[in-house]
């Protein structure tokens, strides 16, 4: 089965924005900087603290980045968020409470007419999260 992971970009704070991630979400973190990678004598030395890849796992979750920025630089925009279906109201609550530390909470976890609980967050590092739990129907 195919599968789509997040990919988010950097430029300089991959390490500190993953550390983050992985406060908040657990799982298990995995990272390569330039200066640990065949590319490193490549690169300029400012360069060498780099993260070149990282991927953060914690069940099904995925979530890649690196601050390896294109030349014609990085910017954020609004068309792209990261969707984080939960296991749990009390887990979308937590997670919820935890990436809008320093970030802008935009729109509070609350009961929605479909049946779910549902906010959205811009993180410290200007990232936008969707945070959803499905309520199971009692009928």
């Amino acid at each position: 089965m195919a599968s789509i992971s997040s990919y988010l970009t950097f430029s300089g704070n991959c390490l500190e924005a993953m550390t983050f991630y992985k406060e908040c979400l657990g799982g298990e973190l995995v990272l390569q900087t330039v200066g640990e990678s065949p590319l490193a004598a490549f690169m300029p030395s400012h360069m060498k603290h780099y993260v070149l890849n990282s991927t953060l796992t914690n069940d099904t979750l995925v979530l890649m980045g690196s601050d390896m920025v294109p030349e014609t630089g990085l910017s954020h925009g609004n068309s792209i968020s990261m969707m984080l279906r939960c296991n749990s109201e009390e887990q979308a609550r937590t997670y919820y409470s935890r990436l809008a530390t320093d970030g802008v909470p935009t729109h509070p976890l609350e009961d929605t007419f479909w049946g779910a609980v549902f906010g959205d967050l811009t993180d410290k590092f200007g990232n936008h999260w969707l945070l959803y739990f499905e309520k199971k129907s009692n009928a």
